[in-house]
């Protein structure tokens, strides 16, 4: 095998281990990141401007309910709306849910796109490392022949 296909296929080899080993360090990072900032005054902002209609302002609207436990108990909890409120103070639009799944998915397509960035920018130095390594296990095989 040449050397330019040699590097190649152990570069894209290892673009495809160190997407796999970032990956599984960033995103679930980004999830919880995503889940825990989604009822932050930035994510209603920021998805109120995807959500909400023209002429109304996003807010944060926040609630006690309950919520039950891994044993099947009710226990109390605090609920997020994203509520969109015209200029006369009255609720136009209620969004419970949609904003929190669309806030989760920016911030982990973000993470996807840090994991991409860093694999590509990792996968050369890699690739060149492999290379190195199985032509010095070559090199002797080549010479007992």
């Amino acid at each position: 095998m040449s050397k330019a296909k040699t590097t190649t296929l152990s570069g894209c080899l290892i673009w495809f281990v160190l997407l796999t080993l970032i990956g599984t360090c960033i995103m679930p990072i980004a999830f919880v990141v995503g889940s825990v900032t989604s009822f932050s005054d930035f994510a209603i902002q920021t998805m109120g401007g995807f959500i909400c209609p023209e002429n109304s302002t996003p807010e944060s609207y926040s609630y006690a309910t309950t919520s039950t436990d891994e044993f099947g108990n009710p226990i109390p909890s605090t609920a997020y709306e994203l509520h969109c409120v015209d200029a006369n103070g009255e609720v136009v639009k209620e969004d419970p849910i949609g904003y929190a799944f669309g806030w989760i998915g920016i911030v982990a397509l973000v993470g996807l796109i840090v994991t991409a960035l860093l694999s590509f920018i990792l996968a050369v130095p890699g690739g060149m490392m492999v290379t190195r390594l199985l032509e010095k296990f070559r090199k002797p095989r080549a010479i007992e022949n």
